[in-house]
């Protein structure tokens, strides 16, 4: 997994990290408890891409099991409360998540599957204009550089 290199992290950037590194480190040991422990009961949850491909979500619920699919995170970039992990599987499988981590627990999740994504900050630059946005993260799957993806942009 590749550390990010956009700015200096703070302590509870690293936390929220750490926790979501550790959901991936215990689906990926088949301990379904201990990624349960860290999602929040009532997590709101945001999918994009073909309906069969909800593959996270139905390992959470348990809809499948946690080895249907393998999800191998090749880079992993935290931006305050938000953990951006981004994985890919040759030509065909292109995978974002978006955790929301507050207090040590995952409060909502966003899966984009084979989709571009672009993360923005949105702030006024005054009353009486128009946003100004700066991109905080985009997408960059190395395998997938050529192919044609539909592409989302995700205000913050």
């Amino acid at each position: 997994m590749e550390m990010d290199a956009m700015s200096p992290v703070s302590d509870l950037e690293r936390a929220n990290r750490a926790t979501v590194e550790g959901l991936y480190k215990a689906l990926a040991n088949g301990d379904t408890k201990k990624a349960a422990r860290v999602v929040g009961k009532d997590l709101e949850w945001w999918f994009h891409g073909p309906q069969k491909c909800h593959h996270m979500m139905k390992v959470l619920t348990g809809e499948s099991p946690y080895n249907e699919f393998i999800f191998d995170p090749r880079s992993i970039s935290v931006i305050d409360d938000l953990v951006v992990v981004e994985g890919w599987e040759g030509p065909k499988v292109y995978w974002v998540h978006v955790w929301t981590v507050k207090n040590g627990t995952i409060s909502q999740f966003r899966e984009y599957f084979n989709t571009w994504l672009t993360i923005t900050e949105l702030r006024p630059l005054s009353w009486l204009s128009r946003h100004h946005g700066s991109t905080l993260w985009q997408s960059q799957p190395r395998d997938l550089f050529k192919r044609s993806l539909p592409a989302l942009m995700l205000a913050m």
